[in-house]
Parts: C-alpha cells; structure tokens; sequence
C-alpha cells in the first residue's frame, strides 16, 4: 500500500529542506526526498564551501599585505590541504545539523529520485528499490545545474565547473574564467589570492549584469587592482584543449577586434539551468517558460493545482536565501495559511572583497520609473570611522528614493555589505522614508552608520562629509 503524506517535497537544499521544516512544523505529515545529499549544490558544493575558502584565501592575503606588521611575513605560507580540511568540516556540521533538524520535526527522508504517476502519486526509485507514495501536496524544489557553451562543455579536467574547482588540489599558473556573475567574481578572486593569474571573459558591457551600473564599475575597479584581468563585451566564438592547455577565441565586441586566451583551467560560470527535464514528461500540463523554468504565481502555485515550485526551479534571482523564503511561502500555502511570495526585495549579495549587496531598484531602474525627481544618497567608507580604523577604505552606501522620499532602492559596497543590507530590506519592504530610517540610532563606531549618512546625505544634511549649498 503507498504510504499518504500531507506534504512531500522533492529536492532537500536549501529551499527543499526549509520548506519540508516549515511544514512540520505546521503540523504537516512532510516527506523529504533527495537523491544525492541533505543541503543540496548550496551547503554541499556552492554557498558554504566556496564561503569558507574566500575567508581563509582572504586571511591569508591581509597578513601578507598588512603594511603595519614587521617580521617574517613573507614566510607565510598557504596550505591547501588544511584549507580544504576546514571546508569539508564546515559543510559535514552543516548536513548533520540539518539532519538533526529534520528528525528532531518528524520529517520523512528518502534518498531516491522521484516521478511522477500522477499529480498526487509519486515513485521514488532508489538503490535498491522504488517506493510508492501519495501525497496531497507537492513542492518542488529540484534547483538548478551549471550552463555551457556550445563549444565549450566542463570536462572535470582543463574545463570545470564551480563545484570541481573547489576540489583542486593545486593551484592552476593561468585560470580564465567565462562570465562575470557573482560565481565567476567570487571564484576568480578566490584564485587570485590563492596565487593564479586570473582573467574574467564577461560578454555583457559589465560585470553583474543587471545590478546597479555605478556600483558594479566601482568594484570592477577594485577588483582590477587587485590583480585581476576582467574584460567585458568579450564573445567567445571557439575553444581548443591540446596538451593540457585550453585556447578560447572570439570577439571583442566594443574593439571589433579578434581575441585568445590560454589557460592551464577554464571555469564556466554563465549561468545555470533548471532542474525541471525529470517533469516534462510525468507532468505534461506543468507549464515551463522557454527556457524551462517552472511558472508559478505570487502564491508559488504551478499550473497543477495541488504542486508549489521554488527555488531556481522557477527562475528570477538564483539565490539560496531567496530559495529558504520561498520555501517557507509555500510550505504556509500548501498548508493552507495563504502567504504571498514579494521578490522585489529580495536582497543579493557577491562575496568578493569589497563585498557587493542590492536591494530594490537600481538607479537606472528608479529613474525609468520616477523620473529625474529621485532622490540619490551616498557615503564614502573613507569617511566612517569604523573603515579608517581597520584600513578598509574602499566602497560607499549608497540608497535610492522616489520624490516623496520613500526608499525603493539600496546598493553597498562594502566589507560585510551582506551583513549590512538587511537593514535597508526591511526599509524598502516596509516602506520607509528617508527621514525615518536617519533617525534610526547606529552603534558608534560602525560601519553601519555610513547607512544612516547616506540617508542624511539623500536629504540635503549630510553631517560626515561636507555639501556645498546648491
């Protein structure tokens, strides 16, 4: 006989999990299906990996480049091994408290990949056997998976993907990377610090594409002088692999100009794609746009009437944060406590060093939208007090409101800006003025008070740094 759930969700990362917790929770009889590990790409091979080696490649970078140290700085050396022991330690603690978790709420796990016979049956086929199962409702939560060229595919050899870099036992001399995204950004100032030459391709006029233009050429620069080689506009027409060795050749599209480039490892980070294929034959009346990412409503409601979908299964912004919420949206909706899912302020955040984090609009958008009657705020971390007194010198917030001062737009540059931006979420969700959020009291000295200066500045009042009158 199949054994009947309220709620089963197929995919356990970090949308899929959330989502299975929030159920029980809810007083749901939830199964957790998954068929590779509890965390999904984001814990096991993306987000907390690729975190725990920026931070120690970034440690080790300071106590080499701190001018104030005397002694043998130079024999400072990295060691790889102890790097990668310390990534896979953070990640085991991660599953294993997500393991207690799902126990400790009476979660159902299957380790298995799951189809559908029906809306409401599924088969969950295993090692060793499938399984039968019914439920009443459904959330999928499958993710996505890297993208490619069509000349050019990750071979886990000279060509790679984010997750197989993160496994390199020694440091590539040459490492090109395709697209400028927060993954290609990421992951070539990982490389950078770690010793490589690095260069980024990005086909697009700027890196992050999409984000506020300002903010995202701010820190192209920085970036360019830490060492890295970034080229925008740059089309890759043809890639050769001989002797270990990879040649990309194509275009530069604002040089009208042939190019090449070797590399001794080539990582692709030009998107990603969804998870979506196992469902377009178990579920024909599933509608997927074009290029295959489930539609859902605000509700994240699919066409079936008892099936949710969340995460970068349904496209928008791929973010893991952006996952968790939703999955908590429909394991409400699913439920039945009608929650509504607002993408507009979902915050991003790029973990570079200076770190990059938006909400909201961008200035470009604002100005479509408002005309030229927004009101722009910007403050200098040159001068926060908290920034001059750990050296970190680089960056500004800067906050974006429409004509009546009501704030609909944020972007930092910044150390720690992804832990900064929370703040300015909640004032573009909840509406706030400008005058509202600048009388917030800030701890001094931090450098969450340039927030605060930029909203003064945005008024006309800036008190740190000086305005002539207009």
């Amino acid at each position: 006989m199949n054994r009947k759930y309220d709620i089963a969700v197929i995919g356990a990362g970090p949308g899929g999990y959330v989502a299975a917790i929030r159920g029980a929770q809810l007083g749901k009889n939830v199964l957790l299906v998954e068929k590779e590990k509890l965390g999904g790409v984001c814990i096991n091979w993306g987000c907390i990996p690729t975190k725990a080696l920026l931070y120690q490649s970034q440690l080790f970078r300071e106590m080499k480049d701190n001018p104030i140290w005397d002694g043998p700085v130079d024999e400072i050396t990295l060691n790889l091994n102890k790097i990668q022991e310390h990534k896979r330690k953070s990640v085991d603690r991660l599953v294993k408290g997500i393991e207690f978790l799902l126990n400790k709420n009476k979660v159902t796990v299957m380790n298995g990949e799951a189809s559908f016979k029906n809306s409401q049956e599924l088969i969950i086929s295993g090692q060793n056997e499938d399984k039968e199962v019914r439920a009443d409702k459904v959330i999928l939560a499958t993710g996505s998976s890297p993208g490619s060229l069509p000349f050019l595919k990750a071979n886990n050899k000279e060509v790679v993907i984010s997750q197989q870099a993160l496994e390199f036992t020694e440091i590539p001399s040459r490492f090109l990377v395709v697209g400028a995204g927060a993954v290609g950004l990421e992951m070539g100032s990982l490389f950078q610090r770690l010793g490589s030459r690095v260069t980024i391709l990005e086909i697009m006029p700027q890196i992050l594409p999409g984000s506020d233009e300002k903010t995202a050429r701010s820190l192209e620069r920085e970036l360019k002088k830490q060492g890295i080689e970034i080229l925008t506009e740059m089309k890759i027409q043809e890639s050769h692999i001989k002797n270990g060795t990879v040649t990309l050749k194509g275009v530069s599209i604002k040089k009208d100009s042939p190019f090449e480039y070797e590399a001794d490892k080539v990582l692709m980070a030009v998107g990603r794609k969804p998870n979506s294929q196992q469902f377009r034959n178990t579920l024909p009346k599933l509608e997927l746009d074009k290029a295959g990412f489930v539609k859902v409503n605000e509700f994240l409601e699919t066409s079936i009437e008892n099936i949710y979908a969340i995460g970068d299964l349904t496209g928008g912004q791929l973010l893991a944060h952006k996952a968790s919420h939703e999955g908590i949206t429909a394991a409400e909706n699913a439920a039945g406590v009608q929650m509504k899912m607002d993408h507009k302020t979902v915050p991003s955040a790029v973990f570079t060093e200076p770190e990059f984090s938006s909400v909201g609009l961008t200035e470009e958008q604002a100005r479509d939208q408002y005309g030229d009657g927004i009101r722009i705020g910007k403050f200098p971390l040159r001068a926060n007090s908290r920034a001059v007194t750990v050296g970190k010198l680089k960056g500004f917030v800067k906050i974006i409101a429409d004509q009546k001062e009501t704030i609909v737009g944020a972007h930092i540059l910044s150390p720690h800006a992804s832990e900064l931006i929370p703040e300015l979420v909640c004032a573009v969700q909840n509406q706030i003025k400008l005058r509202e959020l600048s009388s917030v009291v800030h701890v001094h000295p931090t450098l969450s008070e340039s927030i605060i200066e930029a909203a003064f500045h945005a008024q006309n009042r800036a008190i740190h740094i000086y305005e002539k009158k207009k």
